[in-house]
């Protein structure tokens, strides 16, 4: 019998075929160890043959094993690119995740930024508000300061004029009323609204008024606040449309009902300058 030789063309081996090889190996092993323990006689008979296989059987065990290597190699490889490919999938989550925070408390820091700015120019648009009311408030101070100075009698004469007649009656009456209640719509006797009073006044010296404070300020002929006499009638708003009526008692004074916190009292013409006056008596 000629020797078998391995004539078969190198190839890689894939898995699959490596493992198949392996059992047909184990296979070819365990038969030639059992035809050998089965038949001595045989192998004592032919001993060129059994060489020849055996060396044929070597060589098919060389190159198993080399293909089982190389398989092995392959596959640590493999499992070496899985596993970096695994770290790398890792770093890049983690990257990303930290990218993402970043760029979340930016934007916090940015909405907190431009929260906070609104704030101080909201707060500085409240200050310059409050400076111009502020403002405004002490600029209608000053021009009623100058026109209660150009207008009152006290700038024009030397002393103010006695009150007589009908005129001393009318200012008796509004006297003897300070310190009583303003109630609207009130009539007397211990409590009183602006017109009321007036109207008493006049009434106490036998002069009928109307009831309200927009007729009461057409009631009498027109005068100049700078040429005013005690007795005379003061009205705030326009003539006919007055919200408000107190008398001038001289001297730059008026005793008016004002409103529920003051009740009846006595000013100066510089607490709160009237718009004009009318003259009844």
């Amino acid at each position: 019998m000629s020797p078998i030789r391995y004539r078969g063309r190198h190839r890689k081996p894939s898995r699959a075929s490596t493992l198949i090889r392996g059992g047909v190996l184990s296979g070819v092993v365990g038969t030639v160890a059992v035809t050998g323990a089965a038949a001595p006689a045989h192998a004592a008979e032919d001993p060129v043959e059994t060489t020849a296989e055996l060396r044929a059987l070597n060589e098919i065990l060389s190159a198993s094993t080399s293909e089982a290597a190389q398989a092995t190699e392959s596959y640590a490889d493999l499992a070496g690119l899985r596993h970096e490919h695994a770290d790398a999938e890792r770093r890049a989550f983690t990257t990303a995740h930290r990218a993402a925070a970043e760029l979340r408390a930016e934007e916090e820091a940015q909405a907190e930024a431009e929260a906070e700015a609104a704030r101080l120019e909201a707060e500085a648009q409240e200050a310059a508000a409050a400076r111009e009311a502020e403002e405004a408030a002490a600029s209608r101070s000053a021009e009623r300061s100058t026109l209660a100075a150009a207008s009152s009698p006290a700038a024009t004469e030397s002393a103010p004029a006695p009150a007589s007649g009908s005129a001393a009656a009318v200012i008796s009456f509004v006297q003897s009323q300070l310190g009583d209640a303003y109630v609207m719509g009130a009539t007397g006797p211990d409590a009183w609204d602006c017109s009321s009073l007036v109207q008493a006044a006049y009434a106490s010296a036998g002069i009928s008024l109307p009831r309200t404070s927009q007729p009461q300020s057409t009631s009498g002929t027109q005068v100049s606040l700078s040429n005013l006499q005690p007795g005379d009638i003061l009205y705030w708003g326009s003539a006919g449309s007055a919200y408000h009526v107190a008398i001038y008692v001289g001297g730059g004074q008026f005793i008016g009902a004002q409103n529920s916190s003051t009740g009846v009292v006595q000013r100066d013409m510089e607490w709160d300058t009237p718009t004009g006056a009318v003259r009844v008596l």
